[in-house]
C-alpha cells in the first residue's frame, strides 16, 4: 500500500479544539463492518450496542505533563518534550526538542529555579539525550511546571486549564504516555456505571503512548514504516475475563488503537490472552489477522497515520473512507478531541 492511500482532505473546522462537555455528548458513528451499514448515534448510547457478558478493554495510562518551556543558559527559549526515561540511575530522558539543531551537547538548560539540563548528544529520529538536575523529587517537579503535550493541531499545542482533565480519560492511573489514549476520553462515570449494570465487564491494561504511536509514517510503501517501542502490561486479572468471555462465546471490545496493540502483541493463534508486560512494537496494516478483539471503539485519525492504518486493517479500506466522508459531511468532530466510531 502507498503512502496516498491514506490521504484525506479534512475541513480545518472540522478539528475538535476542545474537550467535548459532558464527556459522553459526543457523536458515535457505529459502523457494521460485515454489511457496510452506517448509523448515527451517540456516546451516551453506547450500551445500545454490548450485550450482557461481553467486556470492554480500556487504556489505564496518564498523561505526564511532558512539555518543559525553558530558556539556554546562554539566552534564547527551548522547548523540549520528554519521550522516555532511559534505564539506569538518574533523571536522563529521550527528549524531541523544537529546533533541536541549535541543541549541540553540553548545552545548558533552565526550565525552573529547582530544574536545570544538560543536552548529552543525539539520537534517531531528532531525538535528544538531556540529564535532568532536580532539587527536589523530579515527578512533583514535572507535575508543576511541566504542560500538557498537546497535538499541534489543537491550538497548536497551547494548553490551557481544561486540558489538565480534558486530556486524561477517567481511566488513567498509571503516569507515563505523551499523548492521550483519545477514545477513552469520551466516556464518564455515569456511562461506565450504566455499562456494568447492564452486564458489561470493563478491564483496564496498560499502554504508554509514545512516538511509535502518534509518528507520522514517511516511507512510500507503509509496509516499510517501524514503529518505535511502547510499554504495556495486561494484568492477570484483564487476560482472565477476557478469556472467560471468548470462551463463552461473548465479544471483545477494544477501546482504542492502543487496546488493539497491547492485546495482539500477547494473544496466541486462538486468541487467547497472556498476562505480560514489556515493550511492543507491534505494527498492524491491511493483511493483518486479528486474534484478540471483535469491536474497535475508536476516534477519526490524520492523514498517514499509523493509527488511520491500523483502522483500514481492522474495517477494510473502501469502508473506512466511506465512513470518513460520511462523517465530514455529517460535520463530526476529527481527531483527539473529536468524536467517535464504533466498528463491529
Amino acid at each position: 500500500m502507498r503512502i496516498e492511500d491514506l490521504d484525506y482532505h479534512l475541513p480545518e473546522g472540522l478539528i475538535s479544539q476542545y474537550p467535548i462537555e459532558p464527556r459522553d455528548k459526543a457523536r458515535l458513528l457505529v459502523l457494521d463492518k460485515r454489511g457496510g451499514e452506517m448509523r448515527h448515534s451517540t456516546f451516551s448510547r453506547l450500551g445500545d450496542f454490548l450485550r450482557q457478558g461481553d467486556v470492554l478493554v480500556v487504556n489505564d495510562t496518564r498523561v505526564l505533563p511532558a512539555r518543559l518551556l525553558g530558556e539556554k543558559e546562554s539566552g534564547g527559549r527551548v522547548e523540549i518534550l520528554l519521550v522516555r526515561k532511559t534505564p539506569g540511575a538518574g533523571e536522563v530522558w529521550e527528549c524531541l526538542v523544537k529546533r533541536g539543531k541549535r541543541l549541540p551537547g553540553g548545552t545548558a538548560l533552565r526550565f525552573a529555579p529547582d530544574l536545570v539540563g544538560e543536552v548529552l548528544g543525539s539520537g534517531s529520529q531528532g531525538i535528544k539525550r538531556i540529564s535532568f538536575v532536580a532539587r527536589g523529587n523530579f515527578g512533583e517537579i514535572i507535575q508543576r511546571v511541566g504542560h500538557v503535550p498537546l497535538p499541534p493541531y489543537i491550538r497548536k499545542g497551547t494548553d490551557e486549564p481544561r486540558d489538565q482533565d480534558g486530556y486524561q480519560t477517567i481511566f488513567a492511573r498509571e503516569e507515563g504516555a505523551i499523548a492521550a489514549p483519545t477514545a477513552g476520553l469520551h466516556f464518564t462515570p455515569d456511562l461506565v456505571r450504566g455499562i456494568e449494570e447492564h452486564g458489561v465487564t470493563i478491564v483496564p491494561l496498560t499502554l504508554h503512548v509514545g512516538l511509535g504511536s502518534f509518528q507520522p509514517i514517511r516511507s512510500e510503501q507503509v509496509e516499510e514504516h517501524r514503529l518505535g517501542p511502547e510499554y504495556y502490561h495486561i494484568p492477570a486479572s484483564a487476560a482472565a475475563a477476557i478469556n472467560d468471555a471468548r470462551n463463552r462465546g461473548a465479544r471483545v471490545f477494544a477501546v482504542g488503537t492502543t487496546v488493539v496493540r497491547a492485546l495482539e502483541t500477547v494473544a496466541d493463534e486462538q486468541g487467547t490472552i497472556r498476562p505480560n508486560d514489556g515493550q511492543t512494537d507491534l505494527y498492524i496494516y491491511p493483511g493483518y489477522r486479528f486474534r484478540a478483539i471483535d469491536a474497535l471503539i475508536t476516534n477519526f485519525h490524520l492523514p498517514r497515520s499509523t493509527l488511520l492504518l491500523l483502522v483500514y486493517a481492522f474495517a477494510g479500506k473502501d469502508l473506512t473512507v466511506r465512513a470518513y466522508d460520511a462523517a465530514m459531511r455529517e460535520g463530526y468532530g476529527f481527531y483527539s478531541y473529536g468524536d467517535g466510531m464504533l466498528i463491529m
